[in-house]
């Protein structure tokens, strides 16, 4: 009977320690549970290990300057070839590409490869180099070639991670996956055998992000934000955590983070700018009529001006299949005007799809009776729509008679257009727009002698002098003619466009109308009462500002010019939500530009915290290492 009572009470205190320990732990905060988890430093238990490497664009730099001399060179592209060697195991596209075997071409665009190479399991890193091999002609009438290596990346990839370093690595100043080399540009990608196909590696999933590396995480959004756990992860976000990915612009080019996810198979990188362009020709009136269409040439001649600068340019005429995109032959239209009729607006309507508004800017190489070209708002005040000509009056008024000399100038028009839809507009500075008085009078009050030292002395692509009065091949500063001022020259008559230009002009309404009434440049009144920042809910934090201003700027990835910061505090933010924002404008002026969300982080008492995968991979290291 003793027994029984004994029995029953030691099986009571059971039952209640029992209780105590679920209690506990239901309790424990889930960063105390965390300690309790099981690290696993196996880097592919799930799948034999092996490495992809894709090549995914390589464009030759050379065009533009061949373009811009008297040879016939810019006639004959580049031959060549890309050797991949990882761990000493080689491949070569050689006698893989076309009927010739070997890339002849400036740009491979549209023409994606790959290499799988095969590695010994639980292998820690990969040593990868991907060669560009050029076939160079020698000898008399260049009979005979040599193969030349012109580029060569050298990178270590890291199986746990999925990461690389080296030649190009994660947030480098040309973007990860993207090589920007002096012969060569070049786009690529890494990856490793997976079994659940998300890009992220098993390593990853177990030991830092806690997912299920059987299950496709390009397919959740836990945080529903709008974009799924494997971008996130790729781009160093917190895929649990919800971003304001509508608004982040990190690197402030007008294309915010859910436009650059959906943009991701055309070279998006939210902290590479970027300026995406869909262009459309015309039909022929006759045989004898000039194609309407923005040449392959005139396109390369752009995209390189602006890598030299850090800005990368996509020019969709023909590579993306979406019904309306680029590349198509409108209905045959001359006269087309930018302020009377807005007849260009059919075009923008009906022609280019309303998912690339706000994402691309539109260009129409058609006709028009006085040559030139014009960019225009067509919807609001945005300056997205541009429209050039390519016609005997547009070669007549440019003085260009030859087929290099049609392209070169059908590149200067349309970069001065893209030039306004980046902010340099006639009326912020005298220089732009400007043309000799007897072609017009646009600043009637300005006095001769000022009004030629804007002519003479601003060396820009914008300022019409440098495009139709006065022939690139009599230039005595030809550095300046395909390009927008670095302002050499000095203030007053130069100034640096560079350091002006604000790419999401283009998505912003200009603060001033050109309306019917604007006769002359003195007629435009900017105005400058626009807001800079709006964002409900959330309170400018003067002291935060001042305080991390510096530490800050890490987060502006803008190119060619400073920035102001603002850091702005949710008070009512809930605990599982960041309740920090810090926002940037672009220094400018006097071009109109407003502030960006560029990261958010939470206030914990006084200190600030931002999200970091490198902590996480870290402390997962660390206690990988300590249960040794």
């Amino acid at each position: 009977m003793l027994g029984t009572r004994k029995n029953k009470l030691i099986a009571i205190i059971a039952i209640v320690i029992l209780l105590f320990m679920i209690l506990w732990y239901l309790s424990t905060p889930a960063k105390e549970k965390k300690e309790e988890k099981v690290f696993d430093d196996r880097i592919s238990p799930m799948e034999n290990q092996a490495l992809f490497v894709e090549i995914l664009r390589i464009r030759n730099r050379g065009l533009m300057d061949k373009m811009l001399s008297y040879s016939l060179d810019w006639r004959n592209p580049p031959s060549f070839y890309y050797i991949i060697k990882v761990d000493g195991k080689e491949g070569s596209s050689k006698g893989n590409v076309g009927e010739t075997g070997v890339y002849t071409t400036w740009d491979t665009i549209g023409y994606e490869s790959s290499m799988v190479f095969d590695v010994e399991e639980e292998k820690e890193y990969s040593d990868v180099t991907i060669s560009i091999i050029e076939l160079e002609p020698t000898g008399l009438f260049g009979r005979n070639v040599k193969e030349v290596e012109k580029e060569r990346i050298s990178l270590k990839y890291d199986y746990r991670t999925g990461r690389w370093t080296g030649d190009d690595y994660f947030m480098d100043k040309d973007g990860m996956g993207h090589y920007l080399g002096k012969n060569y540009e070049i786009w690529f990608n890494l990856y490793q055998a997976d079994y659940d196909h998300d890009g992220i590696p098993y390593w990853v999933e177990v030991n830092v992000l806690g997912t299920d590396p059987a299950v496709d995480d390009s397919k959740l959004d836990p945080d529903n934000d709008g974009i799924p756990t494997s971008w996130e992860w790729k781009y160093g976000y917190d895929p649990f955590t919800y971003n304001e990915h509508s608004k982040l612009d990190p690197d402030i080019d007008g294309i915010e983070n859910i436009e650059e996810y959906k943009m991701r198979k055309y070279f998006a990188n939210p902290f590479q700018p970027d300026i995406y362009i869909e262009t459309d020709g015309m039909e022929k009136k006759g045989i004898f009529d000039l194609p309407h269409i923005f040449y392959k040439e005139s396109q390369q001649m752009i995209i390189e001006r602006f890598a030299r600068h850090g800005i990368n340019v996509y020019i969709d005429d023909g590579w993306n299949a979406l019904p309306n995109g680029g590349g198509e032959l409108l209905p045959y239209q001359a006269n087309l005007d930018d302020i009377l009729g807005k007849q260009l607006l059919a075009f923008y309507e009906h022609n280019f799809p309303d998912e690339r508004k706000g994402i691309f800017r539109y260009v129409v190489v058609g006709v028009r009776k006085d040559g030139g070209g014009f960019i225009t708002p067509v919807k609001y005040n945005r300056f997205d729509a541009i429209y050039v000509s390519n016609d005997f009056n547009s070669m007549m008024t440019r003085i260009a008679f030859t087929p290099r000399e049609i392209r070169v100038m059908l590149a200067k028009a349309i970069l001065h257009e893209l030039g306004h839809s980046l902010g340099l507009m006639p009326g912020i500075f005298p220089g732009i727009d400007l043309m000799s008085r007897k072609f017009g009078d646009r600043y009637p009050n300005m006095p001769d002698d000022e009004y030629n030292a804007y002519l003479e002395k601003y060396y820009s692509v914008m300022n019409y002098q440098y495009i139709y009065n006065k022939p690139w091949f009599y230039s005595e500063n030809k550095s300046y003619l395909f390009d927008y001022s670095d302002g050499s020259n000095g203030l007053p008559y130069d100034w640096n466009d560079w350091e002006h230009i604000y790419l999401p002009t283009f998505q912003t309404d200009v603060p001033a109308y050109e309306d019917p009434s604007i006769e002359t440049f003195e007629d435009f009144k900017p105005v400058k009462d626009y807001p800079e920042l709006v964002a409900k809910g959330w309170k400018h934090d003067e002291n935060l500002t001042e305080k991390y201003a510096k530490e800050l700027e890490k987060f502006v990835l803008i190119k060619n010019t400073n920035a102001k910061i603002q850091v702005l505090i949710k008070e009512d933010a809930k605990e599982n939500e960041y309740n920090l924002r810090i926002y940037a404008k672009p220094n400018v002026d006097p071009v109109f530009a407003v502030y960006s969300l560029v990261a958010e982080g939470k206030l914990v008492g006084n200190k600030i915290e931002f999200y970091s995968q490198q902590a996480l991979i870290d402390y997962a290291r660390e206690k990988i290492k300590e249960s040794e």
